[in-house]
């Protein structure tokens, strides 16, 4: 079993994040340990989060207050909910938490069984939980509930692969191509975007483009790809790279194909509606683009915009690393087209668009005063704005999810090919 563990100050971000996957039927409560119960057991953001408000005004200087963690059992593990909880129960016993407010959600959008638990790391008084040691703590914790519960191991070599994670390419360091490679090979793996473009802002993450090229091959018309590094402002950053140095899944016909596999799958992913809400919660709760971009990083996506010369916004791309989807904004909704974006960025034009309702949980009618009242949609977003420095949340979304590549295994495809090529001029010679 692998844990992750994430921090930031922004406690609505974790908890909107896993109540919008309940809401739209991807998720469920578990367990809530020292939590406002209400009397239906349902529940709005506002109210889950008024069980840390006391925690949060006592903080003192702790700025990346609360946690979200994952609890992975191995795919192949069959966990029933009751071992869920009492897993979740004693990691955070064993972590320092058993006695703070927390919430543990099962997530249910895909075939690999999961929980998330929300908390915060201050105690009453506002000093902040000691995480020294952490990340062996937790392993040690792993290692014992596998044993406990009869869960496959995660090995050591397991761990550190999954601890691995891209890096975007670093044109000064050398060795562009394996650090080009390191990405482009592996992406369509995990990964599912639908059009160049948005295979392109996935890429620009990594500081790589890729662009379409045509020529004329022995008579005939060839298409083919490009792949160019970037530097940190976008710009050309050294000489392009032709795709077949990468192997075949970098090329245009592998990318179309699974363009087109994306789009039959991509029909009726139950999480789209999550991200939409997501999306549209961040634009109505913030004011700019860098609060914007911060506040969707928080929750595992990233915001691609694309500018022309003038400054004019004609492209926004989401890149939701939870589900491993990419989506072009008007795709999504066109109330999310780069025309939306551009009237208030830009021109100060406020969007109205209508903000994602959530059920209400249904009061007692015999003694509704002993529960939490009914919170409006609204009050959710009042909360979500935050002051904290916004740093790019590529590596911290990714979260070690994706195994890096050896430069050694693209040197030796790239001696392969050229091999290849030499044997089949031999045959054309003869």
């Amino acid at each position: 079993m692998i844990a992750k563990i994430g921090r930031s100050g922004n406690l609505y971000g974790a908890l909107a994040y896993n109540q919008l996957k309940v809401e739209h039927e991807n998720g469920q409560i578990l367990f809530a340990n020292k939590m406002i119960e209400t009397a239906s057991g349902h529940y709005s953001v506002a109210q889950l989060a008024q069980s840390f408000a006391p925690y949060l005004i006592a903080n003192r200087n702790t700025e990346k207050h609360t946690l979200h963690i994952s609890l992975n059992p191995d795919p192949n593990d069959k966990v029933s909910d009751d071992k869920f909880r009492e897993m979740a129960e004693q990691y955070m016993r064993e972590m320092g938490y058993g006695e703070q407010p927390f919430i543990v959600f099962k997530h249910t959008d895909i075939d690999r069984s999961h929980i998330h638990i929300v908390s915060v790391c201050v105690d009453e008084e506002g000093k902040k939980i000691s995480d020294k040691f952490e990340k062996m703590r937790s392993m040690n914790v792993c290692r014992e509930l596998e044993r406990k519960h009869g869960l496959i191991p995660a090995t050591d070599n397991e761990q550190k692969q999954n601890d691995k994670i891209f890096r975007p390419v670093n044109y000064q360091a050398g060795d562009v191509k394996s650090q080009i490679a390191s990405a482009v090979r592996h992406l369509p793996k995990y990964y599912q975007y639908q059009t160049l473009g948005e295979y392109n802002a996935l890429l620009s993450l990594f500081n790589v483009t890729t662009e379409k090229v045509e020529g004329e091959l022995q008579g005939k018309m060839r298409q083919g790809l490009l792949y160019i590094p970037l530097n940190e402002k976008g710009e050309r950053a050294g000489h392009p790279f032709k795709a077949s140095l990468f192997g075949k899944s970098a090329g245009l016909s592998a990318l179309e194909l699974h363009f087109a596999k994306c789009k039959e799958a991509l029909k009726d992913l139950p999480t789209v509606p999550t991200i939409k809400a997501a999306v549209t919660i961040a634009l109505k709760s913030t004011s700019d683009e860098q609060a914007f971009k911060k506040q969707l990083g928080e929750q595992g996506i990233n915001v691609v915009v694309r500018r022309n010369d003038t400054g004019r916004i004609y492209g926004m791309t989401f890149i939701d690393h939870n589900s491993k989807t990419v989506w072009n904004g008007s795709r999504l909704s066109k109330d999310l087209s780069a025309n939306t974006f551009n009237d208030y960025w830009n021109n100060n034009i406020k969007p109205d668009i209508k903000e994602p309702t959530q059920p209400q949980p249904k009061l007692s009618q015999s003694n509704n005063t002993e529960y939490l009242p009914a919170e409006e949609p609204h009050h959710l977003f009042d909360f979500l704005n935050t002051t904290e420095k916004h740093e790019d949340g590529l590596i911290e979304a990714l979260g070690g999810l994706l195994p890096e590549a050896q430069g050694e295994d693209y040197e030796e495809q790239d001696f392969a090919n050229k091999m290849k090529k030499k044997r089949q001029r031999k045959r054309g010679q003869k």
